[in-house]
């Protein structure tokens, strides 16, 4: 059964393969099943369309000597103690992190398994349904994908996604109803625990609580529920390629199978998954509004033969209609302190990121001073 259904997947890997590379990403595309498709063909061989270059797959292994702050948020509300201490650890992990986790954050156990299994719920339907939500429309508040850059990147990833935009034009109906009530919920509490971050994040600046809020960082958020299949050949590419998030705030849930890694002093260490945690990592935006005082760092996922791995993204980007213009927060800064980046409007940043693939170096230098 598994050979038969191999017969209707290309065969990216046959010698015989068209030799132009668009092809095969038209070819691939066109099937509307992503790599979940190619995995249950029981392929034994990667399409060469996911083989990424040497240079950019994880050798020598992750650094195991250096652990990824973990942040514990209990009493943070109510016990002014404990709230300098978790100011102080986001400050320090902010500045030379970039990314760290919460536990004791707020948000219900449930509320983080029910999204997991309800993006597993949505990847593992019949491909003719997904096939249904499958876009690469940017206008389209609820889509389904297989890689966003697949013809921008030098390689695909190993990776599906359920994306939706949390706009004010968004229909709850057009969410899928085998997960739209804990995509509902999920993205609920993950605006409040974001606005809860935005106001440790300001008293780490030395502002007051309510700034980043005040500055609608909490809007134009979406989300990515990303599906990683067990991989024929982990070896040979990615889950997610090395970037930096196009956002002001990121959280994100992940299941225990781990893979995410984070690029710290020079090395690749590994975000061992802590149950219930939330894992926040800051964007290319706030580190431009913080004047670099907060870090934007690069991550990356693994691919691996077990799976599949689950894990879910929502991004917090600020407001890109009209004229808004973000640079750094003049509070922060002095005559001794000059700003490093100009002000920009999102609209810019985004499209100098849409203009490449994931895998590229920062885009941040288009931006300084």
């Amino acid at each position: 059964m598994a050979a038969a259904a191999e017969a209707a997947v290309p065969d990216y890997s046959a010698a015989e393969a068209a030799p132009d590379r668009l092809q095969e990403l038209l070819a691939f595309d066109a099937t509307k099943s992503g790599v979940k498709g190619l995995a249950d063909a029981g392929i034994t061989k990667l399409p060469r369309i996911f083989v990424h270059s040497p240079d950019d797959l994880p050798s020598p292994p992750s650094f195991a000597g250096l652990k990824v702050p973990v942040i514990d948020l209990h009493g943070v509300a109510d016990d002014a103690r404990r709230r300098r201490e978790a100011v102080e650890q986001i400050r320090d992990a902010s500045s030379s992190w970039g990314l760290f986790q919460l536990v004791n954050h707020g948000v219900p156990p449930q509320i983080l398994e029910g999204m997991l299994q309800g993006s597993r719920r949505f990847h593992e339907l019949p491909k003719e349904v997904k096939a249904k939500l499958y876009s690469r429309d940017l206008k389209q508040n609820v889509k389904y994908v297989c890689n966003y850059d697949l013809f921008l990147s030098r390689a695909a990833n190993w990776r599906d996604t359920l994306s939706c935009n949390f706009s004010t034009t968004l229909n709850p109906q057009d969410i899928p109803d085998v997960c739209r009530d804990e995509m509902l919920a999920y993205g609920e509490h993950m605006l409040d625990l974001a606005e809860s971050v935005y106001e440790l994040l300001s008293e780490a600046l030395g502002l007051s609580p309510s700034h980043l809020k005040s500055i609608n960082l909490s809007m134009g958020h979406f989300m990515s529920a990303h599906y990683y299949p067990p991989c024929p050949e982990p070896e040979l590419t990615l889950g997610t390629s090395k970037h930096c998030d196009p956002s002001f705030l990121t959280l994100l849930i992940e299941d225990e199978l781990g893979g995410l890694q984070v690029r710290h002093e020079g090395h690749w260490v590994d975000v061992s998954p802590v149950p219930g945690a939330v894992v926040v990592n800051i964007g290319d935006l706030l580190q431009i509004i913080s004047n670099g005082k907060f870090k934007s760092v690069e991550h990356r996922v693994l691919a691996n033969r077990l799976g599949p791995r689950l894990s879910v993204a929502m991004f917090f980007a600020g407001v890109r209609e009209g004229n808004y213009l973000y640079g750094p927060i003049k509070e922060i800064l002095s005559e001794n302190v000059s700003p490093k980046y100009r002000e920009i409007l999102l609209e810019e940043y985004f499209q100098v990121f849409a203009s490449r693939g994931l895998g590229t170096e920062s885009i941040l230098s288009h931006f300084t001073l």
